[in-house]
């Protein structure tokens, strides 16, 4: 034979060697990445799974038909799960091209093509799935979920069609090129925003083999003096771990967060937990786990405490659930946590029902893929005054993921969070505002002539039944919707003081209205000032623009029946000492006649003239006001005229006062005898 046979047969003898140990190193290069993907998808690490599947489906052959199909599907269920929307409908439809499906296959589908806004695909697909075995054959939490995504897919057009009352923006001031989502508001006056986000300065080095971005960590932004957002910052203390910090909430008082963490471990699957942090001079703790159960194999996230702050609701996978997370609660006490409870139907569901939160009225929000809805998770009200679940329409809910409100006070508005539009399924921060009329009182609950009670209650109760005990925030205030047409009456309690109690009565009006009381307190163990007294000169005839003051002190008796009095008169130094004594004893019997014939009993009141025996104490309010006195001076002869003549007149008049001070709370209560 020639020679260039016997070459060309060595060259195509070469060529079927190398194709052939080229199929084999394929195949086991797709093996082994499939072992790797296995193995990241057992702890959750879906992004680094997915990674690996798409290795494997690329090196595996196109005559492998079912083994595409199957290597495709695993790549699907990892592109779900990180919210990679579009790789996820590729990769189903590419399963679904090698005949890899059942009905779940095609409800994930159809779940897709929801959030990518297809709704006439999806209701094709949603329709396959109905028909792709005998109803019997599918489980009723299956079949519910098929039915609803079909009537999801038939209704959400026309909810993006006639749209609502709701504004939203994107406020990118918040967000970042990184994921940032579960806004908070916080402060005294909602002038602070917490946030998760896995941006850059998250801290930590690696990169999480779930999302593929950084771990979690928890941001804030502070308004300025004109009200301005501050630049977020990530708070800078043990709060924040190298783990994944997730959705927080705040108590009532802002003293405590609960927030989700995930721990990392190689070898198992992370399983979300509850943690909470405390708030000390300005600066919140390192994180200690909530022990809800003895459950270690279930996932625990997600906290939204009552706004009561006597529950703790968060979402789990824990047997006894309806669907796949449902939302759950547990009472709080000062012993620890109680029984833990399912909300049940109807607001869980066969599907996910996720990151609760309260709405400062009492009304629950939510977020679910298990009610009809636009696509992805959607945003829903449980009305506190009902069983009813509303859904808010659009443009608050959109065919992306909407979830994490939280509101400015009684306001209809505030922030939430979003992925609509972002092809990598990253959440954004956006805002929302709705101008429906809100009615509402505000409350300050503050010691008499001192500082704000943070400890203080306000008991509401209302013509319609209601019935609530309020607490009142750091700052002694407090928040509290009210309903037109309803008469209320408030009082102000806290230990050591005496109530004090305010009446409003509603009206209908045409825009959102604030109703604005105070309940100053009076204390029962130290002299109150009754300010705004004034005597005729050197006499004591009481001025007629003594009566506001002397009506308030009636009011405050009769509030407390069982309280008894001393009312004392005070004078300066000036005259001599059994003058004042008697002068102050006179002026102490004309405020109690004013008093009794304004109908409260004498046996109440005890006179007294103290003249200058009892010099001022100052305390630390007064203090503020009179930047040359220092909190617990006393005003007295040898004090006072160390000082200059304006100073010293300023002095004089401060111990030229009329108090009163609390002598029994149990007059009444038991008999004479």
């Amino acid at each position: 034979m020639p020679v260039r046979y016997y070459i060309r047969m060595r060259k195509i003898l070469h060529l079927i060697i190398v194709c052939v140990v080229s199929i084999f190193l394929m195949g086991c290069g797709a093996e082994a990445a499939m072992k790797k993907g296995d193995r990241f998808y057992a702890l959750g690490e879906y992004f680094d799974a997915a990674g690996q599947y798409r290795r494997a489906y690329s090196q595996t052959p196109a005559k492998e038909r079912k083994l595409r199909g199957q290597r495709a599907l695993k790549m699907a269920e990892c592109y779900r799960r990180i919210n990679y929307t579009q790789k996820a409908i590729a990769a189903y439809n590419n399963a679904v091209r090698y005949k890899q499906t059942d009905s779940m296959t095609y409800l994930y589908l159809a779940q897709q093509l929801m959030k990518n806004g297809q709704y006439k695909e999806a209701e094709r697909w949603f329709m396959t799935a109905l028909d792709s075995a005998p109803v019997y054959q599918l489980s009723p939490a299956k079949l519910q979920l098929i039915n609803t995504g079909l009537r999801s897919a038939r209704q959400a057009p026309q909810w993006k069609k006639e749209g609502s009352d709701y504004t939203i923006k994107r406020e990118n001031f918040f967000n970042s090129r990184r994921a940032d989502y579960s806004p908070v508001l916080g402060g005294e006056d909602s002038d602070r925003l917490y946030f998760t986000s896995t941006r850059n300065q998250a801290k930590g080095d690696e990169l999480s083999g779930i999302t593929g971005t950084k771990n979690g960590d928890i941001f804030y932004s502070q308004k300025d003096d004109k009200g301005k957002w501050q630049r977020p910052e990530v708070i800078d203390t043990e709060l924040n771990s190298d783990y994944d910090e997730g959705a927080c909430c705040l108590s009532p008082d802002g003293r405590t967060m609960y927030l989700t963490q995930c721990k990392t471990d190689p070898n198992y699957p992370r399983y979300a937990m509850i943690v909470t942090s405390q708030r000390s001079d300005a600066a919140w703790s390192k994180s200690t786990e909530l022990q809800l159960t003895r459950d270690t194999l279930s996932a625990f996230a997600h906290p939204a405490v009552s706004p009561d702050g006597q529950w703790l609701y968060f979402v789990s996978n824990m047997p006894g659930g309806l669907g796949g997370y449902d939302i759950w609660r547990v009472q709080l006490t000062t012993s620890g946590t109680g029984a833990i409870e399912n909300l049940g139907a109807p607001i869980n569901t066969p599907g996910d029902e996720l990151f609760p939160t309260f709405r400062p009225n009492g009304d629950l929000y939510f977020s679910s893929n298990g009610h009809e809805g636009m696509g992805g998770l959607d945003i829903y009200i449980a009305r506190r005054a009902s069983n009813e679940i509303k859904h808010p329409g659009f443009p608050l809910n959109s065919q992306g993921d909407d979830f994490g409100m939280t509101f400015e006070g009684m306001k209809n508005q505030g922030f939430f969070s979003s992925n609509r539009g972002d092809g990598k399924g990253w959440d954004h921060i956006y805002s929302f505002y709705n101008p429906e009329i809100i009615q509402m009182v505000k409350g300050w609950v503050y010691e008499q002539d001192g500082y704000e009670l943070p400890q203080a209650l306000v008991y509401m109760v209302g013509n319609d039944g209601t019935n609530l005990k309020l607490s009142v925030k750091g700052d002694g205030s407090f928040t509290q919707e009210i309903k037109a047409g309803v008469d209320y009456v408030l009082l102000g309690t806290c230990a050591g003081f005496l109530n004090h109690q305010e009446h409003i009565k509603v009206e209908p009006v045409k825009k959102s209205e604030e109703y604005v009381l105070q309940f100053p307190l009076a204390s029962i163990t130290a002299p109150v000032l009754i300010d705004n007294i004034f005597y005729d000169f050197d006499k004591a005839t009481l001025r007629p623009e003594s009566t506001a003051a002397l009506d308030q002190l009636v009011t405050l008796l009769n509030e407390n029946p069982n309280v008894t009095i001393e009312l004392s008169a005070h004078t300066d130094y000036k005259g001599s000492s059994e003058y004042n004594k008697r002068l102050s004893q006179r002026r102490a019997e004309s405020v109690v006649r004013y008093l009794t014939e304004h109908g409260i009993k004498n046996d109440r009141l005890t006179p007294v003239g103290y003249g200058k025996e009892q010099p001022k104490v100052i305390r630390k309010k007064v203090a503020e006001r009179y930047p040359f006195l220092k909190e617990n001076d006393v005003l007295t002869e040898e004090y006072v005229k160390t000082l200059n003549e304006e100073q010293q007149e300023q002095c004089n008049q401060l111990n030229r006062r009329t108090e009163f001070r609390v002598l029994r709370t149990t007059y009444g209560l038991f008999p004479k005898k």
